[in-house]
């Protein structure tokens, strides 16, 4: 059997009992994606509030997944946030949406493992413990222009690793 779509745990997780992706209900659209790590998502409003803030910008914060997706070229899997985050935990995605491009998979600077860019705006840290859910990802079709050139970079890694 061809498989054309899936999730694989990249090898620094091997061994370790880290779940794929998966479903919750029959009429779910999404795969919950699951934390690899304990890790702290720093408040960026509690970072404000301390006296030695000097202005400096606070980022957002990278949960690695452990795992990897693969699908067929014109698809990709959209990361959304799970919608219990805002409201219960304040835990937002700062660009609303992730996405990871089918040449993303087994790419040379990652392996293809999915992060989940997060943003705290809670009054305090959060802590996410290995497991946890932390978003969801809906397998997605797209489609190309007629006069699309074939100029391409070649992905060597995420978060604006196609060098455009």
């Amino acid at each position: 059997m061809n498989k054309t779509r899936g999730f694989e745990r990249v090898t620094t997780y091997e061994g370790q009992q880290l779940p794929l992706p998966k479903r919750a209900t029959k009429g779910s659209a999404g795969y919950d994606l699951t934390a690899a790590v304990d890790m702290v998502i720093p408040s960026v409003l509690k970072a404000l509030n301390t006296p030695d803030f000097k202005g400096n910008p606070i980022g957002s914060s990278l949960i690695p997944t452990g795992v990897k997706v693969y699908m067929p070229e014109n698809e990709y899997l959209l990361l959304a946030n799970r919608s219990s985050n805002p409201m219960k935990r304040q835990l937002a995605v700062p660009n609303g949406i992730g996405v990871i491009d089918s040449d993303y998979y087994n790419n040379e600077g990652n392996e293809g493992e999915i992060f989940v860019q997060v943003i705290n705006y809670g009054l305090e840290d959060l802590e996410i413990k290995k497991g946890e859910r932390i978003a969801q990802g809906i397998f997605m079709r797209y489609e190309t222009t007629d006069e699309e050139e074939a100029d391409f970079s070649v992905r060597t890694g995420g978060f604006g690793s196609s060098g455009r």
